[in-house]
């Protein structure tokens, strides 16, 4: 008795794709192994590039906070108090750097008869890149604002901002370049943590602020239109006057 023929499956047609007659199920590990976003992700691209400034600016790393203060009021006291001269007080700097460094590369080849790593004060491109960057975004920031300021609509911004740089301009009168360069520092570091801490009250006090200002505003426009039309009357009454 013949078998009857068998018949064709999708693997012996052509042009077929095969297909397995049972589904394979993958393995429960690769079904939890998803990539996480986070973890593929470098921690250095997770932060701002300007983490470091805010970090210096908020008090969030203290041991560098009182650091740049000290230097900064060392400086100050050096140059403007004692009255050294900036190229001595470097010079002085520089040597000690200098000694202490070589000292520090004779004890290291001495004891581990080795030259010391230097790669670690090394500036990367990547990193001088990103401070150009940072640095030419801020210029921009800058001469944005002027522009902005000078084409507002709203008089009183203009009036606020010519009032703050005539304000600096006669505290500059009082202080000298070294003294105006301690005081941001000491106000870079004091301003925001105080803005930060009393955000609230600062924000209230400057909407009243500014609804005061918006109500002089249209007080002075209403005295404005109030003239126009006096003088718009008094100058038809001279043409009146003219006609007759």
């Amino acid at each position: 008795m013949s078998t009857p023929p068998e018949s064709p499956t999708k693997a012996h047609l052509p042009g077929t794709v095969l297909v397995a007659d049972e589904p394979q199920y993958l393995p429960e590990t690769h079904l939890h192994d998803k990539p996480d976003v986070l973890k593929s992700v470098p921690e250095a691209n997770l932060h701002n590039k300007s983490d470091f400034v805010k970090d210096l600016m908020f008090w969030r790393n203290k041991r560098l906070n009182v650091l740049v203060l000290l230097v900064t009021t060392a400086t100050w006291v050096v140059l403007e108090i004692y009255g050294y001269n900036f190229i001595t007080v470097a010079s002085w700097v520089s040597m000690a750097l200098v000694s202490f460094m070589f000292l520090w590369g004779s004890t290291h080849r001495i004891l581990r008869k080795e030259d010391p790593d230097l790669s670690g004060m090394e500036i990367s491109e990547q990193s001088a890149m990103e401070s150009a960057k940072l640095l030419r975004e801020q210029v921009e920031k800058s001469v944005r604002l002027i522009f902005c300021v000078g084409a507002e609509k709203e008089w009183f911004v203009f009036a606020g901002v010519v009032a703050c740089l005539y304000a600096m301009s006669l505290v500059a009168n009082c202080f000298d370049l070294l003294t105006l360069c301690y005081i941001g520092v000491v106000g870079g570091l004091t301003v925001p943590v105080i803005y930060v801490k009393y955000e609230h009250k600062i924000r209230e006090y400057g909407e009243r602020f500014k609804m005061k200002l918006q109500r002089l505003h249209i007080k002075i426009e209403e005295i404005m239109q109030k003239m126009k039309k006096k003088m718009a009357g008094e100058h038809r009454e001279m043409k009146e006057k003219k006609m007759e």
